[in-house]
């Protein structure tokens, strides 16, 4: 080597990084394997996210996910008490020099999103670690079953190449075909409660192709080539009957990409096919449906006609998805990538990847962009071309996607070129209005905005401007001094709460001076039990301190219902909880009211349900601490 030495691991880039490693974990041996697999692995995380992957449980997402979590397995075996990952990509960056330059460049994004999965998996590794304990501590043998790494990973987001690391280390095995077939027979409950769409989908098999005009047609002549009663193909439907009709060619988009199928109708002389969605089969298209009127039989000839006004709201709608697009990455970041997406008539939802919730600010950011470009009435144009060439363009497609040799490019003016077989706005301007209506998260590194367009855009503003006057007219105030007058109204509130939380202490306060004279010696030690009424479950905790401060020494039980629940609280000063436990005390009443609770040796609370049982169960307390005494 050039640097003579005996490994890649001694030379001056990892030998600084191992350092580097050492001082944010606190580790002292220089010489521990954990060091080199921590800093090999910031190496390989860093330039994986800069080059726009973000954890994730798909594809090259999933990868970096796994490599993160064994860097921070090892961090933890070297004694990291905090994170500590994130750290790394400063000294990275120095020791790389003109290599990181693009590294540098979106050094806050990198680090954010290493701190981000670092603090996730520190919840799950914890909550996980706790319950895989459990079950190895009752395991017979060497073997840990699928069924539990399975409940693990399903119910508690515990992974099971961690749980294979984990028993590893303890010489133990996962029985991997175990976890697999569990999880195959997840997906199988999954398939057989999805309802009747997907076991239709899955029972049809159609030969042959439709050609799909949708493109440049609402409404088109076609001839029928197959029609599927239950999953099974038939020659003819009678009235009423619900079916699948297959056209040689259609108007009516099929469910894909995103975009859900059209609704319409299907016509011939003495037969009317409504149009509830279309699917594709195949290269097939699909009319699912049922038939209002008539007989139609196989070759039949019908008039397809799409509901033209919910198409035209899809559209909309989907060429609003792609701007969105667009403009998230030019907001956010380049990271930024599609992972999911709905367009319907009445909103789009659009996934993407994304380390953390999105600021108030760039959310309105995003919107004025894709505005700006709505107001721009930009052409939207497409062009069938060979994958290589999009590619060449500039063209975005999905990772891991499959794409023909040939694909559909959509173009809007200069801001935007993705892959899309959709159907699309003539421009931009025809969008209206662009408004998010939601932005939150659906798994980690996956965020999710909900918006609308056009009429519904400018519906969600009346909305708006219809709550703001009502408010106004609540407050006695208009739209220019509205916040002012919301705000005196909330000061109010807060006063009210306060002077009535003086006077609910002032009442506690009296009713425990009437109750600390109705104890009774129990074996030398004062006993206080009662049921009270028309108090608040909340106050019981304030009337117990005041009632411990009176009696000095004393065991307490208060009880009170509301609404058929009963709210339990005992109290014992400490110079008894030697010998009796308030949890302990606690948990022997609200067991005979149906309920459960605990806490601690001077102070436990619990909850019932049988109010009928509350007389008797107070009543057993006397023996019970007598017992204790």
């Amino acid at each position: 080597m050039l640097q003579h030495v005996n490994s890649n691991y001694e030379i001056d880039l990892f030998r600084t990084l191992i350092e580097a490693v050492a001082k944010v974990t606190g580790a002292t041996d220089l010489d521990n394997k954990s060091l080199r697999v921590i800093a090999d692995h910031i190496r390989s995380c860093a330039f994986l996210i800069s080059d726009g992957v973000i954890p994730s449980n798909e594809n090259r997402g999933y990868v970096l996910r796994r490599i993160i979590r064994r860097a921070v397995r090892h961090g933890n075996m070297l004694g990291a008490k905090d994170t500590f990952f994130y750290k790394l990509v400063a000294p990275l960056i120095g020791v790389m020099g003109p290599a990181a330059d693009e590294l540098k460049s979106q050094q806050a994004m990198v680090e954010q999103v290493l701190k981000t999965e670092e603090e996730q998996f520190a919840r799950t590794l914890e909550r996980g670690l706790a319950l895989l304990d459990e079950e190895l501590a009752k395991l017979q043998g060497d073997t840990l079953d699928g069924e539990t790494a399975f409940r693990l990973y399903d119910t508690y987001g515990f992974p099971v190449d961690l749980t294979a690391d984990v028993c590893r280390e303890r010489g133990l095995k996962v029985d991997e075909a175990g976890f697999e077939a569990a999880m195959e027979a997840q997906r199988r409950r999954a398939r057989e409660s999805s309802g009747f769409g997907a076991d239709y989908n899955s029972l049809i098999r159609v030969d042959g192709a439709s050609e799909f005009c949708g493109y440049d047609h609402d409404q088109q002549q076609a001839k029928i080539t197959a029609l599927f009663r239950d999953g099974q193909p038939v020659d003819e439907i009678h009235a009423g009957e619900e079916a699948v009709v297959v056209l040689d060619a259609t108007p009516f988009y099929g469910e894909s990409g995103g975009q859900v199928g059209d609704k319409g109708i299907l016509k011939s002389a003495a037969a009317e096919f409504v149009v509830g969605d279309t699917q594709k089969y195949g290269q097939a298209i699909g009319h699912q449906g049922k038939l209002a009127q008539g007989v139609l039989k196989v070759g039949d000839s019908v008039d397809a006609l799409i509901d033209q006004v919910r198409r035209n709201r899809i559209r909309l709608n989907h060429s609003a998805t792609h701007l969105l697009h667009a403009a998230l990455r030019q907001v956010l970041g380049e990271h930024v990538a599609q992972k999911g997406s709905l367009v319907n008539d009445k909103y789009l939802r659009f996934d993407f990847s994304h380390f953390e919730a999105m600021k108030p600010e760039q959310i309105r950011a995003v919107e004025d962009l894709v505005n700006q470009q709505v107001r721009r009435n930009l052409p939207v144009q497409t062009e069938v071309m060979a994958l290589d060439d999009a590619k060449e363009k500039g063209a975005m497609a999905l990772f891991g996607e499959k794409y023909d040799d040939h694909v559909r490019v959509l173009t809007m003016g200069d801001f935007s070129t993705e892959l899309c077989g959709g159907t699309h706005a003539s421009r931009t301007g025809d969008i209206g209005l662009f408004r998010i209506q939601s932005e939150s998260g659906t798994a980690a590194g996956i965020r999710r905005i909900e918006a609308v367009t056009g009429e519904g855009a400018i519906a969600t503003l009346h909305q708006q401007s219809d709550l703001l006057q009502e408010v106004a007219h609540l407050v006695k105030g208009d739209g220019n001094n509205l916040s002012e007058k919301v705000r005196a109204v909330l000061d109010r509130t807060r006063t009210l709460e306060k002077e009535l939380q003086q006077l609910k202490d002032q009442q506690a306060a009296l009713e425990s001076a009437s109750l600390s004279s109705k104890a009774k010696q129990v074996n030398g030690v004062k006993l206080l039990v009662s049921q009270l009424d028309n108090v608040e479950p909340k106050m019981l905790r304030t009337m117990v301190d005041d009632l411990k401060n009176q009696l000095g020494s004393a065991i307490i039980v208060l009880a009170t219902t509301a609404e058929g629940k009963v709210s339990l609280i005992a109290g014992v000063t400490k110079d008894l909880t030697d010998r009796v436990k308030a949890g302990e005390l606690i948990g022997n009443v609200a067991q005979q009211v149906g309920g459960k609770g605990g806490g601690r040796p001077d102070m436990a609370q619990a909850g019932g349900s049988d109010v009928n049982a509350l007389p008797a169960a107070l009543d057993s307390v006397e023996a019970w601490v007598a017992s204790k005494l």
